[in-house]
């Protein structure tokens, strides 16, 4: 048996299969002002390859798309329509610590949402951050190292 598996890898022709992208969901900001605008791009993302759904919001200039898609070529797809996209950079406003921070707080923002960006205040794990609470009295292990 062993002669004969090892013969039939050599006569066997097999095609390398490549590996299917994993599901995907895109958030992408474009400018639309009528009705025309949203069919353009909604039919311009839904004929690309592994597309499985496409969302489009007017109201808030966004597009979802979900699927086995890579996010740069669908990015890409958009802006061939020859309108200004860029990736979805709001979050909802109770996933983020401090809202209101100047860079995170857009007037441009849907209701509900704010800037993706990174907080003002330093992390828990930073350095300075914990010879602050070294010497507090929160701290359980204080009193062994006085």
């Amino acid at each position: 048996m062993g002669a004969l598996d090892f013969l039939s890898d050599y006569f066997t022709i097999s095609t390398p299969r490549k590996k299917r992208k994993p599901m995907q969901t895109v958030e992408i900001k474009v400018k639309m002002d009528c009705d025309g605008c949203e069919r353009t791009v909604r039919n311009c993302v839904s004929n690309m390859k592994g597309v499985k759904s496409v969302d489009v919001n007017r109201k808030q200039s966004r597009v979802t798309v979900t699927g086995y898609v890579d996010p740069n070529k669908v990015l890409k797809k958009v802006k061939s329509t020859g309108k200004r996209a860029e990736f979805w950079p709001y979050v909802p406003y109770n996933l983020v610590a401090y809202p209101y921070v100047s860079q995170a707080y857009d007037k441009k923002a849907p209701a509900g949402y704010v800037k993706n960006v990174v907080q003002a205040l330093s992390s828990p794990n930073a350095t300075d951050e914990k010879f602050t609470t070294l010497f507090s009295d929160e701290n359980p292990n204080a009193c062994s190292i006085m």
